[in-house]
């Protein structure tokens, strides 16, 4: 096992690339010593140099190394290198569950801990900071920090209805409208509303599905269903919620509740674009990190046993926390909630 503490971050993406900067800015406060990221895509270098200006170093595959020298900059090491040094390995691709059992698997004696992303179905112990952190205690060597809506979902069902009792949720059900793509990207975006199959008999789609398996690592069973439609909109994924409460409770109550979650930012915005805007300017790379941003006017009650309202999902920034809170618990278990509280003046209260 390295001496050092290694943090090997696979992708440069909506969650790679934030994910690096974060680590390197805080490097210090979170008990890193050295983060690594693996990058191939040699027309990429400017973001390359940028997260090597903040201190990460460059890993790549031995065919791309001469790509990258033709540009001045000299890759720190091979990806195998990378991989065995690597205390802890975090995923941010599309390919998580191929690299677990085609590359990661090789790595298993001499890494504590390999992290994946929400697609990556499979791939270890589900997890979302704040609902099942006692899960990490026993995670084994893999997690998968599930998608961001559902951190959202998730959020909304254990702070609304869960906290009158694990039985309480009798029907939770939720209406995901994706952003078509992010604006990073060139590729797939939607002209018009594109709704979406429901592959899922019992869950609708793998939303409802991924909360479903992430409250049952707590022993909590929960009835839910989810549907989810692409909106032509690059901005911010947007959920409705329909929650039927087995005890009755009142709408003050409720938003006393989600006033105190710190991982909850409420707003008097409706529109996702002014919201997106405020994580633009004011987040940590432009990234709001709570796991949800509700607006207040949107919720209501038509019964004191049901609960509806819309909520926006901070996509590529809610699985930031719970990422960094699965490496430390690998990288320092015996004190990593204190080291995480540096992350706490980019949490918003308000939005």
């Amino acid at each position: 096992m390295s001496k050092k503490n290694v943090v090997h971050v696979v992708g440069t993406g909506t969650i790679g690339e934030p994910l690096i900067g974060l680590l390197t800015e805080f490097q210090k406060e979170l008990g890193i010593d050295e983060v690594t990221f693996h990058k191939n895509s040699v027309n990429e270098r400017p973001k390359v140099k940028a997260l090597l200006k903040r201190g990460a170093k460059l890993v790549v595959d031995a065919d791309k190394v001469e790509g990258f020298r033709a540009w001045g900059i000299e890759p720190a090491m091979l990806h195998d290198q990378a991989l065995e040094e690597a205390t802890v390995v975090i995923d941010c691709s599309p390919k998580g569950l191929d690299m677990k059992e085609k590359l990661y698997s090789k790595y298993e004696h001499n890494t504590k801990g390999f992290i994946a992303q929400g697609s990556e179905f499979g791939f270890g112990t589900m997890y979302a900071r704040g609902i099942n952190d006692e899960v990490l205690k026993k995670s084994g060597q893999y997690v998968q920090v599930v998608s961001c809506n559902t951190h959202n979902l998730s959020c909304i069902i254990d702070t609304l209805a869960l906290g009158d009792g694990e039985d309480n949720l009798l029907e939770g059900s939720f209406v995901c409208m994706r952003r078509a793509n992010d604006i990073s990207q060139v590729k797939d975006f939607s002209p018009a509303p594109q709704v979406g199959s429901h592959k899922d008999g019992k869950f609708g789609t793998h939303h409802a599905r991924d909360a479903y398996h992430l409250f049952q690592t707590k022993g909590i069973e929960l009835n839910l269903f989810s549907s989810a439609v692409k909106l032509p909109t690059q901005y911010m994924h947007s959920l409705w919620f329909d929650l039927r409460l087995k005890r009755p409770t009142t709408l003050e109550a409720l938003k006393k509740r989600i006033k105190a979650n710190d991982r909850i930012a409420v707003t008097e915005k409706k529109d996702a674009n002014t919201v997106f805007s405020f994580g633009r300017d004011q987040g940590h790379f432009g990234r709001i990190l709570n796991q949800t941003v509700i607006p207040l006017s949107t919720l209501t009650m038509p019964s004191e046993h049901r609960l509806v309202g819309f909520c926006f999902t901070p996509q590529d920034g809610n699985s930031l926390l719970s990422s960094v809170a699965a490496a430390l618990r690998f990288l320092h278990p015996e004190d990593f909630e204190q080291r995480l509280q540096v992350l706490k003046p980019y949490f918003f209260d308000e939005v």
